[in-house]
């Protein structure tokens, strides 16, 4: 079923309906939270209180945006309002979800190459958080996330242009923060 038939069904109370939305954006959801809040207890309440807000806000969803681009900007939102109450972000670092691979054979190199990857990632997220908000929400969606520009508008309710520069200052921003501690491992 096409996930616009999926939204009317949960409009009309069909939660084997909105099971399935939930199932396909609850990684997303999750991980955009995650990657933002840095805690998982934080990032899971915010997940499920973002479809919990979906669920109730499907009558007045008119499907000027895809139902994902809906639920993001709800998250968003909900990240937003956990960051303004919270003076600083936590510094606990969280480890990568891994999957467990089938072939023994590989197990040791695919463990190294997730750690190495996972270190990088957790690298580049910690100077994430130290930027601005608005420049963290713009790297998370677009570099993260993988969200298009059209996405991104939508969610964000910005220009595209606005998004292109945003981006262009966050990824300079990042550059010029991450180089000095790339020169010192060279």
């Amino acid at each position: 079923m096409e996930e616009k038939d999926l939204v009317e069904q949960s409009k009309k109370g069909d939660e084997e309906a909105f099971r399935q939305l939930v199932e396909k954006y609850r990684g997303r959801v999750f991980n955009m939270a995650l990657g933002m809040t840095r805690n998982t207890e934080i990032a899971d309440d915010i997940a499920q209180e973002a479809f919990i807000r979906a669920y109730f806000g499907l009558p007045g969803f008119k499907h000027k945006a895809k139902f994902g681009t809906w639920l993001y900007r709800i998250t968003i939102n909900l990240i937003r309002d956990y960051m303004r109450k919270k003076e600083r972000m936590p510094k606990l670092s969280i480890e990568e979800i891994k999957e467990n691979p089938f072939n023994h054979q590989d197990e040791v190199i695919k463990r190294e190459e997730e750690k190495t990857q996972a270190e990088r990632r957790a690298f580049v997220r910690r100077f994430i958080r130290t930027l601005p908000e608005k420049y963290q929400i713009i790297l998370t969606l677009r570099d993260i996330h993988e969200l298009s520009y059209g996405e991104i508008v939508k969610i964000l309710k910005i220009s595209p242009g606005t998004v292109d520069s945003r981006l262009h200052r966050a990824r300079r921003m990042l550059r010029k923060q991450i180089e000095p501690y790339l020169r010192r491992r060279v």
